[in-house]
């Protein structure tokens, strides 16, 4: 069966009939505006590029992290709670710094220079953490394999370290959200076929970026739980710098956006201009203020109509005597789609907040998981099985799931809600939600079990650590939901002057969840280690209940799905300007999408 929303034939011929649109072209490429050029200009060319650099990029980004809860514990000498909390503040900053990344990008940068600037910081990152490891950290040779103990660091090592892989935070996370955004800006939208395309593209940047963790979840973790850390960062420096000169290699055929200037005043100036006038009754809708014509007030962002959503902002577009005795000052007067613009942002924010606590569940994939892994029997005849490498199998399950969900569960659900999408992306990330909290229960089961195979003084388990098997595979399961549900449900809802911010709010509910695991451990430790006891997480895991505090995220799971489904239920989407070229696109969208139906 075709799949209306994803299928690969369908997407490059009518890609290969798109004609871009250049009335957001940069006016650094005006020589793009020939006829001759036009159709070189963005689509899928160039969006498969921007994937292969997503891919190399995160090979590269997860040859640092998928094991760097091991480096803390065997090279730095760190305790399991403590490296569990460094890795966790460390992928919190990641992503943090994404929203970084947003903000110049929507504000002042624009998504091209933005990206290649950040991925030159990445550059750096690993170059630096290539040479730390290689004169400072990993002394004797071949040390840090979990037998051969490392000699203390020095100061100036262990300062490189650091400074080495928050650079790698500050450029991976920065260039992440932009880079995606960049690719959905590659397909037009005054096109039909833009809607079918953009989708592919995000399911496509997905599994592009497991597609590039897969090899660091394999063979790099390999090599780095051996003892062979700088083989494996010198590796992640390559595909990087490969990545970089891959993205400026497209540079004359890139379609680029314009950046629409700062949003913060344009969101303070709605909530100060209705604050100003909290004493006015709201205007009715024809009586607000909004500029003439078909272009709104905010450089590069078409107009949005007016919701009955938290409507007292309304006061901000509504017209006073004051208003009419001078010029115009946004401070005091706010266009109707400025004002929904900050409306946007406050729908999102409660839908973002319940996703933090899913992302405490993956956030255990890089700490909790590798050292549980780490106390199993994990050899497979001579070969040792490095706990790291597990991960893999959630890879796999991400690449599989895809295709599952775009051939099996897309036609299913849409023969039963009528939708052409199938689910909608509130609908994915409530399904995600459940299928996290189903893997915590299963990594709880998994503890039980090992813990009862451990023999006395005996420090590993005889439990297989395939027994992790199923926790990895239904967390990426989950994420098929979950995180491609975010990207597009955030960039789809995004107002055009925010929309790498968009973007950016999957990765800050990723960086948040890493916090929030961090204060989950801080607290579990110092309420579960009180009289003298060892703690759920101590540096000795047969001494502990790592289960309890897998359950203990299932529960909050729960409450948090409850909460979720209030917030889903209460959101109402964007409504941007249906004018006469809004109407015939929109009937133009419906029937392409009619057509691959049929």
């Amino acid at each position: 069966m075709d799949d209306i929303e994803y299928s690969t034939d369908e997407i490059e011929k009518k890609a290969d009939e798109e004609i871009i649109s250049f009335g957001k072209i940069e006016s650094g490429n005006e020589n793009q505006h020939s006829p001759g050029k036009r159709k070189k200009c963005g689509g899928w060319k160039l969006a498969s590029l921007l994937l292969v650099n997503q891919g190399l990029a995160t090979l590269a980004f997860f040859g640092v992290g998928v094991n760097l809860v091991l480096l803390l514990t065997r090279v730095l000498d760190q305790d399991n709670a403590v490296a569990a909390n460094n890795v966790s503040k460390w992928t919190g900053t990641v992503y943090l710094c994404s929203l970084i990344g947003a903000f110049l990008s929507d504000s002042y940068w624009g998504r091209y220079l933005t990206c290649a600037i950040f991925q030159l910081i990445l550059v750096l990152g690993l170059g630096l953490l290539s040479f730390a490891s290689w004169f400072f950290l990993i002394s004797p040779t071949g040390c840090g394999d979990g037998m051969k103990l490392c000699n203390t660091p020095s100061l100036v090592g262990v300062v490189m370290f650091y400074l080495s892989i928050y650079l790698i935070a500050l450029g991976y996370g920065g260039h992440q959200p932009t880079v995606a955004t960049l690719g959905a800006d590659q397909f037009d939208d005054s096109n039909p076929n833009a809607v079918i395309s953009k989708a592919a593209f995000f399911s496509s940047f997905y599994f592009a970026l497991n597609v590039g963790s897969l090899f660091s979840n394999t063979i790099l973790v390999y090599y780095e739980d051996s003892g062979k850390w700088t083989l494996g960062f010198l590796v992640s420096f390559g595909a990087a710098i490969i990545a970089l000169l891959l993205y400026l290699s497209g540079t004359s055929r890139y379609r680029y956006v314009k950046a629409s200037g700062n949003p913060l005043p344009r969101v303070a100036q709605v909530f100060v201009a209705a604050y100003r006038k909290w004493g006015v009754t709201p205007a009715t809708v024809d009586a607000l203020y909004e500029v003439e014509g078909t272009e709104s007030a905010i450089k590069g962002s078409r107009k949005i109509l007016h919701s009955n959503d938290f409507k007292f902002l309304d006061k901000a577009a509504t017209i006073t005597s004051m208003d009419l005795r001078g010029p115009n000052n946004p401070w005091k007067l706010c266009t109707v789609t400025q004002v929904e613009e900050a409306k946007c942002v406050l729908k999102m924010l409660p839908i973002w907040l319940c996703t933090i606590i899913y992302s405490v569940i993956f956030t255990q994939m890089a700490s909790l998981f590798v050292e549980q892994g780490d106390v199993m029997a994990s050899k497979l005849k001579n070969f040792r099985i490095p706990a790291a490498s597990m991960s893999a199998f959630d890879i796999c399950s991400v690449l599989i799931w895809t295709g599952v969900y775009r051939h099996v569960v897309v036609p299913v659900s849409r023969s039963l809600t009528g939708n052409p999408k199938g689910l909608t992306e509130l609908q994915r990330m409530g399904t995600g939600l459940i299928i996290g909290m189903i893997a915590m229960v299963a990594a709880g089961v998994t503890e039980i079990q090992r813990l009862k195979s451990v023999s006395p003084g005996s420090k590993k388990s005889s439990l297989s650590i395939f027994w992790q098997v199923p926790q990895y595979v239904l967390v990426g399961a989950s994420e098929v939901f979950m995180y491609v549900g975010q990207l597009e449900f955030f960039n789809g809802q995004a107002p055009d002057g925010i929309k790498s911010f968009g973007s950016s709010l999957c990765m800050a509910s990723m960086s948040l969840g890493n916090y929030v695991s961090s204060l989950l451990i801080n607290i579990v430790m110092e309420v579960t280690t009180r009289d003298g006891g060892p703690g759920w997480i101590p540096d000795d895991l047969n001494d502990g209940h790592l289960d309890r505090f897998y359950f203990l995220i299932a529960g909050l799971t729960a409450v948090d799905f409850i909460i979720y489904v209030y917030c889903a239920k209460w959101y109402n989407g964007i409504n941007l300007d249906t004018s006469e070229n809004g109407i015939q696109l929109e009937e133009q969208q419906k029937e392409v999408l009619a057509s691959l139906m049929s």
